[in-house]
């Protein structure tokens, strides 16, 4: 980056985003500073776009498109590529201009097909609708799969912790101090764009499936939620959320905040929260961390890097979990030790006693299992 530059306006000019005079000074700071590419923290209209390039006579990108360039270098799955090259599609159709290098087509109409005078540009347009409609029919089948996945996790019982942050908050590294998982952990703006699962044990011996997701940032572009829908449908039907605060960023709190919006927008601030405040390691001063943790006094203090606090936030995960169960005592004889297994892999043991006739379990159990140890309820 070369340069900045900030105006405070009173109204959005509906031509430029910018003022005149404002447009005036970014064009002759091109002698001055030599840029060729003009970035607006801003999603910039059709019109505004192809103005601004035309007085700059430089490529301008929008947030928007900022945001979906890094999306497209980090898709390593066929999920992922879909989801962005949909969301690509969908912000490039209404900017199509004579600038426009035209989409390389598989396909070649036939005779007729085609009217007379047609124009590249209408061509285009053509094509990038027929994609639409294609990657829509893909993702929804995607949709369905991972609907499918979801419906077969909940017959076993797992419970699911979803976790959700802004993005590079550390939630992959997390998710790989907890679990021994191998999931790719970069110190970069949304390395991570696929949800990863991976199995781990809470201390009490319950088994508990743990989702990392997509990160969240603010302003987020509708077309991406709308693309990613699949994918955040994990965060929307997931038994606990574990927010994930980067407490050494110097705006953690207005970070956290937008991953709330977020989650108000996908329908799953309904959701029992856990906060994890991460990075601790990396405060120069404690005060940072201590504005933000007012904020959430049941937070605990981690470093994923590091491995602190991993113990007592896994301790927190039990506890959150245990106050969504149904606390039962039960009497299980040795014949029906499957039931046992099922108590301890699904549920919290606090105490566990041989008797000459089975075995007698106190503790929390899930309620959709309630019905199983009905029959031998104390």
């Amino acid at each position: 980056m070369v340069g900045r530059a900030t105006q405070q306006v009173d109204a959005i000019h509906p031509a430029t985003f910018i003022g005149k005079g404002k447009v005036e000074e970014l064009r002759d700071l091109r002698y001055e500073l030599a840029y060729d590419v003009a970035v607006f923290d801003d999603e910039l209209s059709p019109r505004q776009m192809r103005n601004l390039e035309d007085a700059l006579d430089v490529s301008v990108l929008d947030r928007t498109a900022l945001i979906l360039d890094i999306f497209a270098k980090h898709a390593r799955t066929r999920e992922g590529a879909l989801q962005v090259e949909l969301a690509q599609y969908e912000y490039r159709l209404p900017r199509l201009t004579r600038r426009w290098t035209h989409l390389s087509r598989q396909t070649v109409g036939g005779v007729g097909l085609r009217g007379p005078g047609e124009t590249q540009l209408e061509v285009d347009r053509r094509e990038i609708r027929r994609r639409i409609t294609q990657l829509r029919s893909e993702l929804e089948k995607v949709r369905a799969h991972r609907s499918l996945y979801r419906a077969q996790r909940k017959q076993e019982g797992l419970p699911v912790v979803a976790i959700v942050g802004y993005t590079n908050a550390g939630k992959s590294t997390l998710l790989n101090a907890l679990s021994d998982a191998d999931v790719l952990a970069e110190d970069r703006l949304f390395a991570t764009l696929d949800p990863t699962t991976r199995r781990i044990k809470l201390p009490g011996g319950t088994e508990v499936l743990l989702t990392d997701t997509v990160g969240f940032i603010q302003k987020l572009p509708t077309s991406l939620v709308a693309a990613f829908r699949a994918t955040l449908e994990e965060t929307a039907e997931a038994d606990l959320l574990l927010h994930v605060v980067d407490v050494a960023h110097r705006n953690a709190l207005q970070q956290a905040q937008t991953v709330e919006q977020v989650l108000r927008e996908i329908h799953a601030a309904d959701r029992p929260v856990v906060t994890a405040l991460n990075k601790i390691d990396l405060l120069p001063d404690p005060q940072a961390a201590i504005e933000v943790a007012a904020r959430y006094p049941h937070g605990v203090a981690i470093s994923a890097a590091k491995g602190l606090g991993l113990a007592q936030l896994m301790a927190r995960l039990e506890l959150a979990l245990a106050g969504s169960m149904v606390r039962i005592t039960v009497d299980i004889p040795y014949a029906e030790n499957a039931l046992v297994a099922l108590f301890r892999r699904h549920g919290i043991v606090e105490r566990e006693a041989f008797g000459p006739a089975g075995t007698r379990l106190e503790g929390f159990v899930p309620q959709r299992l309630v019905e199983a140890f009905a029959p031998y309820m104390v």
